[in-house]
């Protein structure tokens, strides 16, 4: 069991997104274009979707998302201040404004299957837009850290067990233990199976903290917990995680 000073320590090695963001900005030349080409590839699905939930055109779209990100590897987030919110909020303001601003522009010059509306919505039903898109973000980077994972570790098979399991929620541990001698070649006995998923889980529940505690400023428990709520991921972590897991960190 870690004692509350590794615990604390392991919380602050987390290298935050504004970290990242800190980096692209005023970093030396070589370190700042790596963290801006890392902040595109992290959050280019997230962005693209939310930009097509706005805009009904897939080129259009296509165009305002690429701007998004060209902003990124151009560094012109330096002045973003974590003081003032969290990162993802930054993300969905900056691409509300171009938004409005691209239509401003192409309304003047032709029609465009553009629904200004949509960008006019509700604070309520923007925000539930955004969040869903963030949500599946997080998610799925947890799941590709967690593919990674196995793939470095020889032998490793604890995303391609936990993938099963999904895919196939009413198999028994018989069943997914063939499933995994298809898939991997591995004989594994189904008492062992039951213990890998144990494991499995535990181990994307630590990936998804991780990823949701990238995104924080102060990545402690209590606001990695709030965080997990705003996302609707808590119900998912309370199945996942024991329920001293902010206390232990583990």
């Amino acid at each position: 069991m870690e004692d509350r000073g590794e615990q604390q320590s392991r919380i602050e090695a987390i290298s935050t997104r504004w970290t990242l963001l800190r980096k692209a900005h005023e970093g030396p030349s070589d370190t700042a274009v790596d963290a801006r080409n890392a902040l595109v590839l992290r959050y280019q699905p997230a962005v693209r979707r939310y930009v097509g939930a706005l805009v009904r055109n897939d080129q259009e779209a296509d165009d305002l998302a690429q701007d998004v990100m060209l902003r990124l590897l151009a560094g012109d987030f330096g002045g973003a201040d974590p003081d003032r919110g969290r990162f993802r909020d930054l993300l969905k303001v900056a691409i509300r404004n171009m938004v409005r601003n691209r239509w401003k522009q192409q309304k003047r010059r032709r029609a465009v299957d553009f629904d200004v509306a949509q960008v006019g919505a509700s604070p309520e039903e923007d925000e539930g837009r955004w969040l869903s898109e963030w949500r599946q973000s997080v998610l799925n980077l947890a799941w590709k850290a967690m593919e990674q994972k196995e793939q470095a570790r020889p032998g490793s098979m604890h995303y391609t067990l936990l993938r099963l399991r999904i895919d196939c929620p009413n198999d028994t541990s018989e069943q997914l233990a063939v499933r995994l001698f298809e898939k991997l070649g591995q004989t594994v006995r189904a008492d062992a199976v039951r213990q890998k998923l144990r494991r499995a889980r535990l181990e994307f529940a630590d990936l998804l903290i991780s990823e949701i505690a990238k995104g924080l400023r102060d990545p402690s428990p209590e606001k990695i917990e709030e965080e997990l709520a705003a996302l609707g991921l808590i119900d998912l972590m309370r199945e996942l995680l024991p329920a001293d897991w902010k206390r232990s960190q583990r």
